[in-house]
């Protein structure tokens, strides 16, 4: 579970990356839910929830809010 003050930690890239994964485990429970494999229903809500504290945190980089790890707050 990616808690905000870790993610804040990570670099644009790092973030973009971490998205993608989580993104795509998402998709995976999603199939396996579909095909009644899924144990673990609150992985699910988990990863949702994953998914938009990195969006948050992407957000509030481009309006200034918070400033990237080395960045300058001029640059942001």
């Amino acid at each position: 579970m990616a808690i905000a003050f870790e993610l804040d930690e990570l670099n644009n890239t790092d973030l973009e990356a971490k998205l993608r994964e989580a993104k795509e485990e998402l998709f995976n429970l999603r199939f396996q839910a579909a095909t009644g494999q899924l144990e673990n229903n609150g992985r699910l809500r988990t990863v949702k929830k994953d998914i938009a504290r990195i969006y948050t945190v992407v957000r509030e980089r481009e309006l200034g809010i918070r400033t990237a790890p080395g960045a300058t707050a001029e640059e942001a």
